[in-house]
C-alpha cells in the first residue's frame, strides 16, 4: 500500500486518492484543427516508463483536490507530491 503525502492534508493512505494518469500532458492548441489519429494519440496514448513517473492524483475522500505525484514505477516508491502550478522537481517528463 502507498502511503501519499497530499500537499493540502499531510500523508494519507493511498485508498483516499484517484489515481489521474499522466501529468504534464499539454492541451493541444487548435484541437479543432487536429486530425482523427493526432486526437487519439492526445487523449489515449500515454508514456508508460520503467522509473521515475510523474502522475496526476486527486485526494478524492479529503480536501477533492487534484496534485502532482513523482513515482519510480519499479519500486512504487513515492518521491514527492507537489501542486499543479508547481514545477516538476529535477525536470520535466
Amino acid at each position: 500500500m502507498l502511503l501519499i503525502t497530499c500537499p493540502w492534508c499531510g500523508p494519507r493512505d493511498e485508498t483516499e486518492y484517484h489515481y489521474g494518469g499522466q501529468a504534464h500532458v499539454p492541451h493541444p492548441e487548435n484541437p479543432a484543427e487536429l486530425t482523427d489519429e493526432q486526437w487519439a494519440e492526445y487523449v489515449f496514448y500515454r508514456d508508460n516508463p520503467k522509473g521515475l513517473f510523474a502522475e496526476r492524483w486527486a485526494h478524492s475522500t479529503g480536501c477533492r483536490r487534484w496534485f502532482n505525484v513523482l513515482r519510480d514505477t519499479v519500486t512504487h516508491e513515492v518521491l514527492t507530491t507537489y501542486r499543479l502550478d508547481e514545477p516538476r522537481p529535477g525536470g520535466t517528463r
